[in-house]
C-alpha cells in the first residue's frame, strides 16, 4: 500500500515515524514551504520536512495546492492512499486522487470540536474528556465518516501543550490501526450525524490574538481553563499596568487560590504577597500567577518576574 503523507507541525511527526517503523511504504511527504523564522529570519523547514529528510522520504512543498505542476508531481507517486495530519484544507482534486481515499487524524471526538484548534478549545471549555478520530476525507471540513475513535481524559491541570504531546503519540497508534484495517478490507465507517446528540456541535475555530485576550470579569475556573487551553501556544495575554506604564503580558500558568483581600478590589487587580507571589482578582476569586512573559522579555517564573519589577503605583491587568 503506497502512502503519501500530508502534514506540517510537530503533532504530525510521531505518525510519520510510526508509519516507517511499521514498514508502511511512504512514497512521499507533502508539507508547507520553508518560512523565515527567528531574529535573523533564516529560512526554516517544517518539523515534518525535517523528519522526512531524516527518514529519506521525498518531500513536496507546494505554495498552492491547485498548482498543476504540483498535482502532476503528486499523481506521479501513484499513491494507493493518502494520510493527513494537521495540514491545510485540500482541494477535491487532491483528496479524491488515490483509489483508497484520503484519511485524516483529528484531535477530538468528532463531530464535536471540528476546526483548526480542537485541543485548545476542549481545555478552554473545561472538558473532562476529549479524544481522537480517524475519518475519510470529504469536501466539508472534518465531516467525513468516522473509522475509529479513542476517548482520552483531560487531566485536572492539563495544558494544551501536555495534551498535544499525549494525543500526538496516541493518534499515531490510532491511525496505524485504521490503516491496517483498511489494508485488510476490514473497516466499518460511521456517519458523524449518527454519533451526535440533540445539542449543537461544539466548534474549534482558529485562534487569533483578540480571542486570546483574558477577560478578568469572568470566573476563576473559566479563566484558569482559558489560560491552560492556550499554554504554551499561542498564550493567553493581558495588558499589565504598572502605575502610568503599560505593557503586554502573556500568562502561561496560573492556579486558583484562596485569598482574602484587605480591601474590596475590582477584577484584574494585582496583589503582591511577599517577594514571590502575585495574585490577580477574578469575578469570584483569585488566580496566582506562576509563569509569565512580559512583552520583549523571556518567559519566566513569577518570582523572577517580581524580582525585576519596580512598582510605580497600583498594579492591575486589563
Amino acid at each position: 500500500m503506497r502512502i503519501v503523507f500530508l502534514g506540517t507541525p510537530d503533532f504530525s511527526v510521531p505518525l510519520l515515524r510510526a508509519l516507517i517503523a511499521a514498514r508502511f511504504e511512504v512514497v512521499a511527504v507533502v508539507t508547507a514551504p520553508d518560512k523565515p523564522a527567528g531574529r535573523g529570519l533564516q529560512m526554516k523547514s517544517t518539523p515534518v520536512k525535517e523528519c522526512a529528510i531524516e527518514l529519506g522520504i521525498p518531500v513536496l512543498q507546494p505554495e498552492k495546492l491547485k498548482d498543476p505542476s504540483f498535482i502532476e508531481s503528486l499523481r506521479a507517486y501513484r499513491a494507493d492512499i493518502q494520510v493527513v495530519v494537521a495540514f491545510r484544507m485540500l482541494p477535491e482534486v487532491i483528496w479524491s486522487m488515490p483509489p483508497m481515499g484520503t484519511w485524516n487524524l483529528h484531535a477530538s471526538l468528532l463531530p464535536h470540536y471540528r476546526g483548526a484548534a480542537p485541543i485548545n478549545h476542549a481545555i478552554i471549555q473545561g472538558e473532562a474528556i476529549t479524544g481522537l478520530s480517524t475519518f475519510k476525507l470529504v469536501h466539508a471540513i472534518d465531516e467525513g465518516a468516522i473509522a475509529l475513535q479513542l476517548p482520552m481524559p483531560i487531566n485536572p491541570r492539563e495544558t494544551a501543550g501536555s495534551l498535544h504531546d499525549r494525543m500526538s503519540e496516541a493518534g499515531a497508534m490510532l491511525m496505524l490501526t485504521t490503516l491496517k484495517a483498511i489494508e485488510a478490507n476490514n473497516i466499518q465507517l460511521i456517519e458523524q450525524l449518527k454519533l451526535g446528540s440533540h445539542e449543537p456541535f461544539k466548534q474549534a475555530p482558529k485562534l487569533n490574538p483578540e480571542f486570546c485576550k483574558i477577560d478578568w470579569t469572568q470566573g476563576t475556573r473559566q479563566i484558569d481553563c482559558f489560560i491552560r487551553g492556550l499554554s504554551p501556544f499561542p498564550g493567553a495575554h493581558t495588558t499589565f499596568h504598572n502605575g502610568e506604564t503599560s505593557s503586554g503580558l502573556k500568562i502561561y500558568l496560573a492556579k486558583p487560590v484562596e485569598h482574602e483581600s484587605m480591601t474590596r478590589v475590582e477584577p484584574g487587580t494585582i496583589e503582591i504577597i511577599g517577594a514571590s507571589k502575585a495574585l490577580v482578582k477574578t469575578a469570584d476569586g483569585w488566580l496566582e500567577l506562576e509563569s509569565v512573559q512580559l512583552a520583549g522579555k523571556k518567559r519566566m517564573e513569577t518570582e523572577l518576574f517580581l524580582r525585576g519589577l519596580r512598582v510605580a503605583g497600583s498594579l492591575f491587568c486589563a
